[in-house]
């Protein structure tokens, strides 16, 4: 481009051509920090084998230079105004740095460095002299001399290598306003991976895999040490390596999306000397349409430690084998978080991540792929359990086979094995996570378990009224109407009442279609009421069943013969004895007590003869049979003179005091002698 202008050379007028920009910087240039050059390999392959002279030629691309400082224009030019930004040098260099590779030791290499005035005024620009022993700069004749608008000055980069390697250099130059840099680099030798720039996947079932094999050849002149990565659903094996100029080596990259859609990733090759190459990788998934032949099975009723089977099928309908594995969790993502549970480490952090995940789970199911595969390997024991057998949290389920695959046009049947634990109702959902279906597959089931049945021959027994200290048997008879033999355990609650009872056997296993008597004893010492359940716990079964015994606990019968005691007047010191006769018209032996009420613990009354053989106990004891008498014998002897209104109480053991009393009644009398005869005097 030009703009017309007049000049008049020899008196003739000539048209004159005034430089501009060159087109390559129609626009202003992008910052190179913002513009990341992106090479596919055959671009890489096709550049490393470039000449110098080839990659100048080529260069297309211009960027500002970097500023090292800013100066004072103050100091340096009358021309302080400028219309470039500060962040912007006023010269811009092109190329925006100098490229040497596919060089020859010992040999000189240059290329030229032209410098555009990008301001409105004339500036200056000149060069920094730098010692380096491979590059030097030369400027132009008449460097000193400032450099119109849109013009532009040329200097020439000279670089002699000494041997096959990388070399680094910079190229500064100072303006009116600035210091800025341009970067010069020897490229030395570098490997080149040959490795195709897209790769195509056909089309991919949902959770299955497709793999390509690239062989790649290092066609370089030096030896390659890369680095593969890629993001998922794409994966590369292996992903870094060493290959010898002309050596191969195979690698595989593997398809494997679990949602359906199109990808589009990029496969980084990463080479040692800093260069990155990007592959395109492309694929496309889609589902089957496959169910289960049912979504819900009802289990038959089954007892506990024995089993029920139940059968369904799966029919792979494609022309692709089928993988498939059952799981107690709806998704793939809950799976992860559950496992997240079991490391201590992420377990603080769970239920922040848990929210936030299934929030965003919502809107993108391809978060799935952000976990970290460290939470599969939390999985205690995942291998082996899915190379063995599916086993549900609650232990009542097993289905085989849990884990393998369906051929083509084959049907796979999964036998259900349900063994329950406890007499109750289950119920639940398994999931199949299938090949070719995105979300898995939802299979409710629903069975009861039954425990022993056990059955009383009564679940209650009145025993009305019961004497204290007798011994009462009773016998209840527990049949087993099951199919399973029922261990159980016949206990009674801690009160009063409920530690009468005894049993034998207390604990026992009924086989089933039999039967087993057990003997209760029941032997109170306390009277009262009482209605009390005794608790029959049967293993398996989670209600026990109840067995009451209601009742009263009475005090044995007896009564006396007499209604009193009635001794009548005793002579003071004298001893006097009164029988009566205790009736015992109760079942039981009654073991009693008799004392005199208000008679004291002082020194008992004696005679000359020691009425009483041994008056030194407070109270009698004794015992009278079941439905017999015992005659007992009571003595007065008083040393007062007074009157006896006192009551013989009757203690009966284990019962209590006082139970029955007869009155006792008498009167002391003391015989006062005559005064002496009086004598007259004797004469």
């Amino acid at each position: 481009q030009a703009n017309e202008a007049n000049e008049t050379i020899g008196g003739k007028k000539k048209k004159r051509r005034k430089a501009k920009m060159p087109s390559f910087y129609t626009q202003k240039p992008v910052p190179k920090e913002n513009k990341t050059r992106r090479l596919t390999p055959s671009v890489y392959s096709q550049e490393m084998s470039l000449s110098t002279e080839e990659r100048f030629a080529n260069t297309k691309e211009v960027h500002p230079p970097r500023i090292l400082e800013l100066m004072d224009m103050s100091m340096t030019t009358h021309q302080k105004m400028s219309m470039v930004d500060m962040d912007q040098a006023l010269f811009q260099p092109y190329p925006s740095e100098l490229i040497f590779q596919n060089v020859i030791p010992t040999h000189i290499y240059k290329l030229q460095l032209r410098l555009f005035n990008v301001d409105k005024v004339p500036r200056r620009v000149k060069v920094e002299l730098q010692e380096s022993e491979y590059f030097s700069v030369v400027g132009p004749e008449n460097s000193l001399s400032k450099v119109a608008p849109c013009r532009s000055v040329t200097f020439t980069v000279f670089f002699k290598p000494q041997e096959k390697k990388d070399y680094h250099f910079s190229v500064v130059f100072v303006t009116e306003r600035e210091r800025f840099e341009v970067p010069v680099h020897a490229i030395g030798p570098r490997a080149i991976l040959n490795f195709q720039d897209e790769i195509q996947f056909p089309m991919c079932l949902v959770k299955a895999t497709m793999e390509r094999t690239q062989q790649m050849i290092n066609v370089g002149n030096s030896p390659a040490k890369f680095e593969l990565t890629t993001q998922e659903p794409f994966s590369v094996v292996p992903s870094c390596g060493t290959l010898e100029i002309g050596e191969s080596m195979q690698v595989v990259i593997s398809f494997s999306p679990i949602t359906k859609g199109e990808y589009n990733q990029d496969l980084l090759l990463h080479y040692h000397t800093g260069e990155n190459v990007f592959a395109s990788l492309r694929g496309t998934c889609e589902e089957l349409d496959i169910n289960l032949g049912t979504d819900s099975i009802t289990l038959n009723k089954t007892y506990i430690s024995l089993a029920s089977i139940h059968k369904i099928s799966l029919t792979n309908t494609s022309d692709s084998i089928l993988h498939y594995c059952w799981s107690v969790w709806a998704s793939q993502l809950e799976e992860n978080l559950s496992l997240m549970r079991g490391s201590s480490v992420l377990q603080e952090m769970e239920e922040e991540v848990r929210e936030q995940l299934l929030f965003q789970y919502k809107s993108d199911p391809t978060l799935i792929h952000r976990l970290p595969v460290l939470y599969r390997a939390l999985q205690y024991g995942k291998g082996k359990t899915e190379l063995d057998h599916l086993v549900l949290s609650h232990s009542c389920i097993t289905l085989e086979p849990a884990t393998g695959k369906i051929w083509p046009k084959m049907s796979q049947t999964f036998t259900i094995f349900f063994k329950p634990k406890k007499a109750k109702f289950y119920q639940g959902t398994i999931y199949c996570d299938i090949t070719g279906h995105q979300s898995r597959l939802p299979l409710k089931f629903k069975g009861e378990g039954m425990g022993p049945k056990l059955q009383l021959s009564y679940n209650m027994m009145n025993m009305k009224n019961v004497f204290v200290g007798e011994r009462n048997c009773y016998e209840v008879d527990v049949s087993n109407k099951g199919l399973i033999d029922a261990p159980f355990k016949l206990s009674c609650p801690n009160t009063t009442f409920g530690r009468c009872f005894s049993f034998n056997p207390d604990e026992a296993v009924i086989p089933f279609g039999g039967h087993q008597i057990v003997r209760i004893v029941f032997h109170s010492r306390t009277i009262g009421p009482f209605s009390e359940d005794l608790i029959l716990t049967v293993k398996g079964q989670p209600k026990p069943l109840i067995l009451t015994f209601r009742g009263c606990a009475v005090c044995p019968t007896f009564h006396f013969n007499l209604a009193e005691l009635n001794f009548g007047d005793v002579a003071f010191g004298f001893p006097k004895t009164l029988t009566c006769t205790l009736f015992n018209t109760s079942f039981v032996p009654m073991y009693f007590s008799l004392r005199v009420l208000g008679d004291g613990l002082g020194s008992p009354s004696v005679t000359s003869a020691k009425q009483v053989s041994d008056m030194s106990k407070y109270n009698w004891k004794n015992c009278v049979s079941a439905l017999s008498d015992i005659t007992i014998k009571v003595t007065l002897c008083s040393n007062t003179a007074r009157t006896y209104k006192m009551t013989m109480a009757v203690d009966v053991e284990g019962v209590g005091e006082a139970i029955k009393s007869l009155p006792i009644y008498a009167r002391c009398i003391c015989i006062t002698p005559s005064k002496s005869p009086s004598f007259g005097r004797c004469c």
